[in-house]
């Protein structure tokens, strides 16, 4: 029995520029986090190796202690076996970073920086396709078909890319066969670059990252545990969590009428996890000016117990009645502003950047007469 973690976009190093600064240092520390985590899985769960495919640093140039910390964390946890590919975030044009990577890695981590089959146990040989630059412009896992393994052992793939239209940002050149485990007659192909767990078929994975660092999947972090018998045997395989922060957004569909505030609380997660979470709050739909207004102070309210609370309003759209425009003004230069910016809100002569900010516009002023009126 061959068992084995895969996982790949640590993306160890990641500045997080677009989140408020003191939450920057703790993202960055749960990345380098998952290491640990990782090796943890493993010990728990008998696997001899974990496989990271690609992009294990953010850049082609991480700070020495950035790399020199990574290093001897997976040290630290022989003798389970690393094997770093590099991806394209981290790709072999980097020379320098590889060459200080080999220069001080302990004995248990191994480079997969070459086309060519590396034993990792005494009956597995793995076939890496290292990311040769940031777009390779071809599918690096085509030598795999030909390469010649020993009878009788395990056959392995590990690569970075996409297939199909999975990849982050890859071109069409970029992409990686989707039957390439049967072309190659492999028992795995463990695939890095998209960051949410995809299933391509039984024996072709992508494991997503273990530790968020967006809203786009909205899928907590995981690693997969990997177990396979035999050679032609059918891959088992195991989510395991390994996230520190949670990435969530939360829908809220909405009418006119519909109290916004009530559908918030109803929906927000229990107080002690609130610290570790970053979440997005996206309503769609209709909601009258008030509504809009006291939704906003909901999430104004609750956002220091998150790590990160966020209010995206591009999908909502407002309705106003005469009433609304009462409260910011009966008559005079504040309701004709108002009738104004209702006016040029609504009308789809206009780009729609236009009217959303003659809406925002709106929503402030009558958010600010609110605040003056109570």
């Amino acid at each position: 029995m061959l068992r084995f973690i895969h996982s790949g976009d640590l993306h160890l190093g990641k500045r997080f520029g677009n989140m408020p600064e003191d939450l920057r240092g703790r993202l960055r520390e749960a990345r380098h986090g998952i290491i640990g985590r990782l090796a943890s899985h493993a010990r728990e769960n008998g696997a001899t190796a974990i496989l990271l495919a690609g992009d294990t640093f953010d850049t082609e140039t991480p700070t020495p202690e950035i790399r020199r910390q990574a290093l001897a964390e997976m040290g630290h946890h022989a003798p389970l076996l690393w094997v770093v590919l590099p991806g394209n975030h981290d790709s072999l044009q980097a020379v320098q970073h590889w060459n200080a990577m080999r220069a001080s890695a302990p004995g248990n981590i191994v480079f997969a920086t070459e086309p060519e089959p590396l034993t990792i146990a005494p009956d597995a040989v793995l076939l890496p396709a290292p990311c040769t630059t940031r777009r390779p412009g071809r599918d690096l896992t085509g030598w795999m078909d030909a390469a010649a393994t020993p009878e009788g052992v395990i056959r392995l793939g590990l690569a970075h890319g996409a297939i199909q239209s999975f990849s982050e940002e890859a071109a069409a050149s970029d992409v990686i066969a989707p039957d390439r485990a049967v072309r190659a007659g492999l028992d795995y192909l463990a695939l890095g670059d998209w960051h949410g767990p995809v299933a391509v078929n039984a024996r072709t994975h992508y494991s997503g990252t273990p530790e968020p660092d967006r809203f786009k999947h909205d899928k907590p972090g995981q690693a997969l545990l990997v177990s396979i018998a035999a050679p032609a045997a059918t891959p088992e395989i195991v989510s395991l969590e390994t996230g520190s922060f949670a990435w969530r957004t939360i829908s809220l569909p909405l009418l006119s009428r519909d109290d916004a505030v009530a559908a918030l609380a109803a929906h927000l997660p229990a107080g002690l996890s609130r610290r570790q979470t970053l979440l997005r709050i996206a309503p769609s739909g209709r909601l009258r000016l008030g509504g809009r207004t006291a939704l906003a102070a909901a999430v104004e309210h609750a956002a220091p117990e998150f790590a990160h609370l966020e209010l995206d309003e591009s999908e909502l759209a407002t309705d106003c009645e005469s009433e609304d425009l009462d409260l910011i003004d009966r008559a005079g230069a504040l309701r004709e502003a108002a009738n104004a910016l209702l006016a040029e809100s609504e009308d789809e002569a206009r780009p729609a950047g236009e009217r959303e900010v003659s809406r925002e516009a709106l929503v402030r002023l009558f958010s600010y007469c609110e605040k003056i009126a109570s």
